[in-house]
């Protein structure tokens, strides 16, 4: 007999193989002796209340013989020799699993890459953190496995509509990662462990037959009527094929540019824009899980924060407990910041996106840049950070209740962020109705989450990728764009998409609907 339960257990019970054994049965009516095995469904954290526990889902085998299921294993296909050529462009998620979907078709993809290895591109990060220097094509967003390989791994997804999340899940843990984020509310595979998976799918992407070329960014595209016959790189090269994939992600600006100066529809899009504040991680845990808890067998806490201010929405963003602020520019003039976590967390401090949405009439003054006109808003804000800092990507900042009063801050706390940070008045970089909402946000985050709303924290500017500022129009389920029906945009450059896990299903999606098209 096969029972499904939930179970409740206090964090150092939860480590116990023997007492979770023990709840199962209880749980069950059953002696232990009965239970002969379980799966794990689904594992959480309620710290609502101020005894933490962990609830587990499980599938209790109770007198019945239990075999451990096999993991997933995909049937990938050799395409050296295939009939059709599948141009696609970037290697982040959603070019990552658009490529993989395609082996599985028979299809062989071309994955053009504009920046370097997981290898190559570390040795340009770390030039980047300690010397301020900014390649613009392998940087934290551009270079093998996209903005995620080394911007923390998060793997939660509301997108459960969008695709299959378990079959995205089980495909990682093919490539390398651990099987519990098969089950985890808020499964986190981690920048350290990141680069390995991402090499293991592009050397099965070469073993299979499928290409994947490193330093061939696209500079132009081949149209015939209503079709695309070719793209073309900054290299000379010059790559035709069956159908085109876009996937290069929500910071290649040129490529905006490009469709826009070529006719091809665009649209503006809305996104949000602020800051990253940093916390003391102690300091988050004794807020989230209240100071008399032993917090030894919990992890890092984390938080998630939003409200509405004068009637637009401000809140948290990429939440990374244990983690670090790293600089993510894409271009040597200007400054942006994001946050990434190890897999273990154990960092000191905890960062997060703190946002506000930009809506389309926001965008107004800029109307005469058309679709780019929230690219534009990025740029300007952007190049503002770079100043204000003076340069080599040091940061400008203030701590919180500073910011909030808008009172200059003498000194400024610790912070992970290695570049430097600098006391600059951040309502001189943010736009006005962005600076105002954040104010008052965190006042109100303050009074939600006791203890938030400290000088011990640091705002540091800008927060400006949340997601992209354009959309790359596609039609109905064949998801080509209108002009061009072998063109298929996706993932977050496109406007489709927001973090690893709806990039990686909205490629595979494409992917799936081109192999149908292609094979008609």
């Amino acid at each position: 007999m096969q029972k499904t339960l939930t179970i409740r257990l206090l964090p150092s019970e939860s480590a116990s193989e023997g007492q979770i054994r023990s709840r199962i049965a209880e749980t069950a009516g059953c002696p232990i002796s009965d239970l002969s095995g379980y799966l794990i469904l689904k594992r959480s954290l309620d710290a609502r209340g101020r005894q933490p526990w962990i609830l587990v889902t499980v599938r209790a085998f109770i007198r019945e013989l239990f075999v451990t299921p096999e993991l997933y294993s995909p049937q990938f296909k050799d395409v050296a020799r295939a009939e059709h050529t599948v141009v696609v462009i970037g290697a982040g998620p959603a070019g990552l699993f658009a490529a993989l979907k395609l082996l599985e078709s028979g299809i062989r993809p071309i994955l053009l890459e504009r920046g370097k290895s997981i290898r190559d591109r570390r040795r340009d990060l770390a030039k980047l953190n300690r010397e301020g220097t900014v390649d613009p094509d392998s940087n934290y967003c551009f270079g093998e496995g996209g903005a995620g390989t080394y911007s923390d791994g998060k793997l939660y997804t509301r997108s459960n509509k969008r695709g299959d999340i378990h079959r995205i899940l089980s495909l990682l843990v093919y490539f390398g990662a651990e099987e519990n984020i098969l089950y985890e509310a808020h499964p986190h595979i981690g920048t350290n462990k990141l680069p390995g998976i991402i090499s293991r799918i592009r050397n099965k992407i070469l073993d299979c037959g499928g290409q994947f070329i490193f330093g061939e960014r696209v500079t132009d595209f081949d149209i015939a009527s209503d079709r695309m016959v070719a793209a073309r790189t900054a290299a000379g090269s010059r790559y035709p094929a069956d159908a085109f994939v876009l996937a290069t992600g929500h910071s290649a600006r040129d490529i905006f540019s490009l469709l826009q100066g070529k006719g091809i529809q665009l649209e503006a899009k809305p996104f949000a824009l602020g800051v990253r504040v940093e916390h003391p991680q102690e300091l988050v845990n004794s807020i989230q899980y209240h100071a008399s808890i032993d917090k030894v067998a919990l992890p890092p806490a984390s938080y998630s924060l939003a409200e509405q201010v004068n009637g637009r929405g401000a809140f948290s963003f990429c939440m990374c407990p244990g983690g670090i602020i790293a600089p993510t520019a894409t271009a040597p003039d200007e400054l942006v910041v994001n946050g990434w976590s190890p897999s273990r967390r154990n960092n000191p401090f905890a960062n997060s996106g703190m946002v506000v949405s930009v809506t389309l009439e926001d965008l107004s003054r800029l109307a005469g840049f058309g679709a780019l006109a929230g690219m534009e808003l990025q740029k300007e804000v952007e190049r503002r950070a770079y100043v204000a800092g003076g340069g080599r990507q040091v940061a400008p900042a203030q701590r919180l209740v500073d910011f909030a009063d808008g009172k200059d801050s003498v000194s400024l706390p610790g912070c992970s962020y290695i570049p430097g940070l600098r006391s600059v008045p951040l309502g001189e970089i943010l736009p006005g109705f962005i600076w105002n909402a954040l104010r008052k946000a965190f006042v109100l985050f303050g009074k939600k989450m006791k203890g938030f709303y400290t000088n011990d924290a640091v705002v540091v500017a800008v927060e400006s990728r949340t997601s992209s500022p354009v959309r790359i129009p596609r039609q109905g389920d064949s998801f080509a764009h209108p002009q061009i029906r072998n063109f298929c945009p996706c993932g977050e450059g496109a406007g489709y998409a927001g973090g690893i896990m709806s990039a990686a299903m909205d490629g595979e999606r494409v992917a799936n609907q081109l192999a149908i098209s292609i094979s008609k």
